[in-house]
């Protein structure tokens, strides 16, 4: 009997491990997926406005500059870097870094 429970104790954590192993993997998808989909809409609100953004590779949210409904990016895409305010139902505040 000690050693069935032992066996299953054993079991349990090693299907632990497995199964956080396997979230992990899919909590990095899921924000790789993010940072992908990020880029694409803070991209797409740049070019509305005019501004120029091929190939979007990355929109990093910068916390220290944001705040509640004003959340700030810095996008980056082929050649150019913007910072980027966005503001709900508003034009975002778009600047172009060097």
């Amino acid at each position: 009997m000690d050693c069935n429970r032992a066996l299953l104790q054993i079991s349990s954590i090693g299907a632990g491990v497995f199964m956080s192993i396997c979230l992990t993997g899919t909590v990095a998808t899921a924000a790789a997926k993010d940072q992908d989909t990020a880029a694409t809409v803070v991209a797409d609100q740049v070019r509305s406005q005019g501004f120029r953004c091929k190939n979007p590779t990355s929109a990093e949210r910068i916390e220290a500059e944001s705040a509640p409904n004003q959340t700030v990016y810095l996008l980056k895409c082929e050649g150019m870097t913007y910072r980027v305010l966005l503001i709900p139902d508003q034009a975002a505040e778009v600047a172009k870094v060097d």
